[in-house]
């Protein structure tokens, strides 16, 4: 009983959704990594190009505006559309 507690408490800190908010990209690092700041913060995240605006060739550069999936857990963030 107390494992099956313990996985059902483990799988709702993995459902967690990610937060879609806006950004603009301040500075281009290699391998489609970028430096974001979004709306609301001082700092800076890294982030990196979403798979379909790989395959599509999109290109994002520097002062884009761009909306950005952030990771629940904090550190980098996907780029999912320029705006």
């Amino acid at each position: 009983m107390h494992i099956f507690g313990t996985m059902c408490s483990l799988s709702k800190m993995v459902n967690q959704e990610p937060q879609e908010t806006k950004g603009v990209v301040e500075e281009a690092l290699p391998n489609t990594l970028f430096r974001v700041t979004l709306e609301g913060q001082d700092e800076p995240i890294i982030t990196y190009l979403s798979g379909k605006m790989r395959k599509y060739r999109i290109k994002v550069l520097v002062g884009d505006k761009v909306n950005v999936l952030t990771d629940p857990y904090g550190g980098k963030g996907r780029i999912t559309k320029r705006l």
